[in-house]
């Protein structure tokens, strides 16, 4: 199934978001030119390398294995904090960007969920009309009528996808080194399987967020949210979702490394987009986790939408601010319903030893 049902609102208006060493560093974005300026059938062949072989240039970090303390006392669903051991493994050392899900595309055709077409069994009752390709982008209201519907601030936008992140009028074009989003969860693990790679589990992603270290700061950087003055991460400053007044340069999304890294070499561990990671949500899996490399629950459940699959999500995105969602602070868990894509989610890839 594409969308819940409640996803879809162009005329229903009844969304729910739910919702082996380092590698050398390239550019991708230089790669697509080359790759187009090169003789026809010298780019088949390369084609021919890349879909067979994978091809994703991003330099990785050696993230050493490790215990920490996971989790935060501070939300209800990342309680209890517990200690947890890693294996070693590599990850990214940033989202990954536009450029980099293109040639991805290019090289296997995959068409992402936002694009394919609606099968009108799967919404029954639903005018086959409104049943158009497309996702939620977020909107900021006039005015709202308090927080508790998020309806006010996000529309389902038919056309809306990865190469037009806000809407069919909206372009990727200038914004190559941006993190890409509309991707739904198998979006992402199908890039991933074809990198050589596999998105991270939620205990790896916390890793490398708090680098490894017994903390209990409230942000992964430390307990001052702008220390001397800089703002160490793409959140929403102003009055959500009303007004973004953007004291850190940004609207949307900002280019990868656009603020600073953590101690592992790793950027965008707050902010910017969320992240998908490999496991399954549970608001209780906490409480019996396993402790050596775990990889979260079998199943999913969400009380607050229980026919929803969710897995989940990491880091916040360029929404967050403390009026609504704190959910970028450390130790702290996002969700996503699996099929629902927004303009306010990408991902990055981890690597086995």
């Amino acid at each position: 199934m594409r969308f819940p049902v409640s996803l879809l609102f162009p005329t229903l208006f009844i969304v729910s978001v739910a919702h082996a060493q380092q590698a050398t560093i390239v550019d991708s974005s230089a790669m697509v030119c080359h790759a187009e300026a090169v003789p026809s059938r010298a780019s088949a062949i390369k084609q021919a390398i890349i879909k067979e072989k994978g091809l994703d240039t991003v330099k990785m970090v050696l993230i050493e294995g490790g215990k920490f303390k996971m989790g935060s006392g501070k939300f209800q669903d990342a309680s209890p904090i517990h200690e947890v051991s890693l294996n070693s493994y590599y990850m990214d050392e940033h989202e990954v960007t536009n450029a980099q899900y293109a040639v991805f595309v290019e090289a296997t055709g995959y068409v992402t969920v936002a694009e394919r077409p609606l099968d009108p069994k799967d919404f029954p009752g639903v005018d086959p009309k409104v049943l158009v390709a497309g996702s939620a982008v977020f909107k900021a209201p006039n005015q709202v009528q308090g927080m508790q519907n998020h309806l006010q601030w996000w529309d389902y936008i038919p056309g809306a996808n990865w190469r037009h992140p806000e809407g069919p009028e909206s372009t990727i074009e200038g914004k190559e080194n941006h993190p890409v989003t509309q991707l739904a969860y198998e979006d992402a693990e199908a890039y991933a399987k074809w990198a050589g790679k596999r998105l991270p589990t939620e205990a790896e992603w916390e890793y490398a967020a708090k680098e490894g270290r017994h903390t209990d700061e409230t942000y992964y950087w430390g307990n001052d949210k702008t220390p001397h003055g800089e703002w160490m991460a793409n959140i929403f400053q102003g009055a959500f979702p009303t007004h973004n007044s953007k004291e850190d340069g940004f609207e949307t999304t900002a280019p990868v490394k656009s603020f600073p890294v953590n101690r592992y070499g790793l950027f965008d561990m707050e902010g910017n987009v969320w992240e998908w990671c490999s496991d399954f949500y549970r608001p209780d899996y906490y409480q019996n986790s396993p402790t050596d490399n775990p990889k979260g629950p079998a199943d999913s459940f969400d009380p607050q939408e229980p026919g929803a699959v969710k897995r989940v999500q990491r880091g916040g995105s360029f929404l967050c601010n403390d009026q609504y969602c704190e959910r970028y602070k450390a130790g702290s868990r996002g969700k996503g319903e699996v099929n629902s894509p927004t303009n306010n989610v990408g991902f990055r890839c981890v690597k086995d030893i």
